[in-house]
C-alpha cells in the first residue's frame, strides 16, 4: 500500500473558518483532514490550532481555493 506524504494548508483556531475551508476543499474534490494541536506556550496552554492537512500531490490546488477564499473575505 503506497502512504502518501500529507501536508498543512491552513491553520486557524477558529472552528468555523476550518470547516468553511474544510467544504471548499471538499466541493473541489480535494481529499482533507483536520488535525489538532496545541498551540505555542504564547498562548493559552488550552487553546488548540486545528490544522487542515491535504495530500502533497494536492497542495497547489487547495492553496489556490484558499487563496481565492481569503481574497473574497478581505474585500467584504
Amino acid at each position: 500500500m503506497e502512504r502518501s506524504t500529507r501536508v498543512s494548508v491552513f491553520e486557524s483556531d477558529k472552528p468555523s473558518e476550518i470547516q468553511l475551508i474544510k467544504s471548499k476543499l471538499d466541493d473541489a474534490q480535494i481529499t482533507n483532514s483536520v488535525e489538532n494541536s496545541y498551540l505555542t506556550f504564547t498562548t493559552t496552554p488550552t487553546a488548540t490550532s486545528l490544522k487542515v492537512m491535504v495530500d502533497l500531490e494536492d497542495e497547489k490546488n487547495a492553496f489556490e481555493i484558499i487563496d481565492a477564499y481569503l481574497q473574497q473575505s478581505e474585500n467584504q
